[in-house]
Order: structure tokens, then C-alpha cells, then sequence
């Protein structure tokens, strides 16, 4: 029984500490959003539902660069064209210190962000007008560190392609839910030579 109320201690400890470690220069971030719900903003816009990984190296305290691909199928009702949706590209975060900006800390175990990417990006639309060109988007988000390493996210985003082919740009904001793994160099490191072996 006291090995169970330890246990305990060590939990709640470990989740209310303020969330620096994780986020600190030579440190990477893997993962991504695991639901992507985009809701467009041109007429016929539609619904979509995607899958967006993300890789990123923090070359400072706060601020990392890495990069995505957004893989999604669209259908908005039986019988209308499949649409499949591509983008790849740079992104950049921000991670705003604690007390920074009036912003605080929320129960002192995440953090908020500003994510931003640019890239290239294009819809193909099944028997329709189908358009690359280049993507780009910006928003805030918020993680919520559930372990030291492991952060629960949400991103909130206006996404559009300035496309080069019949359509013009196309524009819609998503509400992203996913998750993110902090890894310190060293445990980077041990991965790279996991997968090698």
C-alpha cells in the first residue's frame, strides 16, 4: 500500500511540474495530428479528415524548426468526387515562456505555441479541377504535458494553397488534435541506432 501511495505522489509530481526540459535547445519533437477537421471557407468547402506528421529540432530554448506532410481524403456525400490532399513542407514553432505576453502557464504543466509552415500543396479531385501550389499556414496551439516527454496537443490554424493550376487560392481553418514525443538528444541518439540495428 505504500508503494501504491509513492507511486501516486511520484505521479501528480511528476505532472504538475512546469514543462522547460522538454523544449530546450538540442532536443527533437516527433509526432503530429492524429484528427485534422477542416472546415472551408470557399463556397463548397466541405469537411475533411487527415493525418499530419511532424518532425522538428529545437535549435534554441523555445524555438524549433523541423517539417510535415498532410495526407487526406475527402468525400462530402455519396456519390460526389473523392478528393485526395497533399502538402509537404517547413514548419516553425514558438513556444511562449511562461508569465510572457500576460500569458500564463496553464496548471504549470504545458505550454502555448505558435506553429507556422510554408511548403508545397495541392488537391486532386476525381473527375474534377485538381490544383498544387504553394501551401502555408498559421496558428496557436497548446501542449499539455501528460508525462515528462509525451505532450497532448491541439492547434487551431488557417491553412490555404495559392494554386497554380484552374483554381486560385483555396482557404480553410482546421482544428487539429494530436500528439507530440520530446525527445532529449541523447535519447534521439539511441533511437537512430535502434532503427539501424
Amino acid at each position: 500500500m505504500k508503494k501504491l501511495i509513492l507511486a501516486g505522489i511520484v505521479a501528480v509530481a511528476g505532472l504538475t511540474t512546469t514543462a522547460n526540459a522538454q523544449i530546450q535547445k538540442g532536443n527533437w519533437l516527433v509526432g503530429g495530428s492524429i484528427v485534422t477537421s477542416s472546415f472551408g471557407l470557399n463556397t463548397g468547402g466541405g469537411y475533411n479528415i487527415g493525418v499530419v506528421p511532424k518532425g522538428a529540432y529545437f535549435i534554441e530554448d523555445n524555438v524549433a524548426i523541423g517539417g510535415y506532410v498532410d495526407l487526406g481524403f475527402k468525400k462530402v456525400a455519396k456519390g460526389s468526387p473523392t478528393e485526395f490532399t497533399y502538402k509537404v513542407g517547413a514548419l516553425g514553432r514558438y513556444y511562449i515562456s511562461p508569465g510572457e505576453k500576460g500569458i500564463d502557464n496553464l496548471l504549470h504543466h504545458g505550454r502555448w505555441f505558435l506553429e507556422g509552415n510554408v511548403g508545397i500543396g495541392g488537391v486532386s479531385i476525381e473527375s474534377g479541377n485538381s490544383t498544387t501550389g504553394l501551401d502555408f499556414g498559421a496558428g496557436p496551439g497548446y501542449s499539455y504535458f501528460i508525462t515528462p516527454n509525451i505532450g497532448l496537443e491541439g492547434l487551431v490554424k488557417y491553412n490555404g494553397v495559392a494554386g497554380f493550376g484552374k483554381n486560385g487560392l483555396t482557404s480553410s481553418l482546421t482544428f487539429n488534435v494530436g500528439f507530440s514525443i520530446y525527445l532529449p538528444t541523447s535519447k534521439g541518439k539511441e533511437v537512430i541506432n535502434d532503427v539501424r540495428k
